[in-house]
């Protein structure tokens, strides 16, 4: 069985920067920051007072009926999806069993877990809703995506943190390189800007007590003092060369190769030796040499030690200093949604020849010897780009995307 090109042929996002892909990024370049003060009720009791938030009206998007059967995170999944499979031009070309859904929530429905827990406790056993267990599945924004658009070959739902988008796109490229599939719509969503996920991010010492919004995600900056946590949902379909070329489909670049790894190393704390595997065998199943590589969109989330350990990684395995940027800057973190939203950003940097900025990039922390992208959008014919994802657990999901 020989391995053909896997194509990205369309791509959709939800974001805090706007409620599709062009939107997010056009203010991507723009530096534009998503990061909002939080507005919620619990939010005066919490330690936490901003977070990266979807602003338009998801549940009008998706339509209010429907909407009181998913949770947040899977409507945001919704509309990613349709977005990716409008921009992808599939229609009833494509059998609906050879269709496969990957998407990875790293979460799940923590808000409607919540919810629920307040109305059995306030109302009974009788007044929970029968959609609690659906809406808080994290395979829930897979099942949805895959209800909605019809996917009968699989819906798959990798859940490894913060790595889960771009696992699921690891996971589509296997899908489609074992012809299990001829069309993937791949991955993440996560929308878990909960009292209790806010809580426990902040009691690890993971979130940005900053009070101000836009200058508190700040990756790889020597200020930088944790993440801002975000919500959102991107999604890409992916499909093997021949046959998007055949339906006379428009690629937009090519998923060279992918890695998954773990650390068995700590829960939280990052592993410089499994993200030099991760980076290793990417680049073999890419067949690139680490010189070929020209741009890194970094996982850099704002985390001291995270950011420190991904700088020390990518300087020794990339010595020829290809451009670094961290997009979390303006969009925060979206956890699950993290890897897929900089896949995308990775696929317009290739076809665009522009990588946007790392927003509030003052002067960079100690041990950070990067060519960083700051201030302005950089003009770069990139031939090779790299996406990393790294999750708690010891999750590592590196992505390579070459042009065509």
């Amino acid at each position: 069985m020989t391995r053909g090109r896997i194509v990205v042929t369309g791509m959709g996002a939800v974001t805090p920067l706007g409620p599709d892909l062009p939107t997010t990024w056009s203010a991507l370049l723009a530096r534009e920051s998503g990061v909002t003060k939080l507005d919620a009720p619990w939010a005066s009791d919490s330690p936490i007072g901003i977070a990266s938030l979807v602003q338009h009206d998801v549940e009008e998007a998706v339509g209010r009926i429907a909407a009181r059967r998913l949770d947040r995170s899977q409507q945001l999944a919704l509309l990613a999806a349709r977005e990716a499979w409008d921009d992808a031009g599939l229609g009833t070309d494509v059998h609906p069993e050879r269709v496969a859904a990957a998407v990875g929530s790293g979460v799940g429905g923590a808000q409607t877990l919540l919810d629920q827990h307040d109305r059995l406790a306030t109302h009974g056993a009788s007044r929970v809703s029968p959609y609690t267990v659906p809406r808080l599945m994290p395979n829930g924004p897979a099942a949805a995506v895959s209800l909605d658009l019809g996917a009968r070959a699989g819906a798959h739902a990798p859940t490894s943190a913060c790595a889960s988008g771009a696992e699921a796109l690891w996971l589509a490229s296997m899908l489609l390189n074992t012809y299990r599939a001829d069309v993937v719509i791949a991955g993440g969503a996560d929308a878990c800007i909960a009292q209790i996920s806010v809580a426990g991010f902040a009691r690890i010492g993971a979130l940005s007590p900053s009070q101000v919004p836009e200058e508190a995600s700040r990756p790889f900056d020597r200020d930088r003092d944790g993440f801002v946590m975000g919500e959102g949902a991107a999604i890409l379909i992916l499909e093997r060369e021949a046959d998007a070329l055949a339906r006379r489909a428009r690629p937009r670049a090519v998923l060279a190769g992918s890695a998954v790894t773990a650390d068995a190393h700590h829960i939280t704390a990052p592993s410089r030796e499994g993200q030099i595997r991760a980076l290793r065998q990417v680049l073999a199943d890419a067949e690139l040499a680490a010189g070929d590589v020209d741009h890194v969109n970094a996982h850099a989330t704002g985390t001291p030690a995270g950011d420190l350990v991904e700088a020390g990684v990518l300087a020794e395995m990339l010595p020829h200093r290809p451009s670094v940027t961290a997009t979390k800057s303006s969009t925060g973190h979206l956890l699950g949604a993290a890897g897929a939203l900089e896949a995308t950003f990775s696929v317009l940097t290739l076809a665009t020849g522009t990588v946007p900025p790392i927003r509030n990039l003052v002067e960079p922390g100690d041990g950070i010897d990067l060519d960083l992208v700051r201030a302005v959008p950089r003009q770069q014919k990139a031939s090779a780009v790299l996406s990393t994802s790294f999750g708690f657990g010891g999750h590592n999901a590196l992505l390579a995307f070459t042009r065509l």
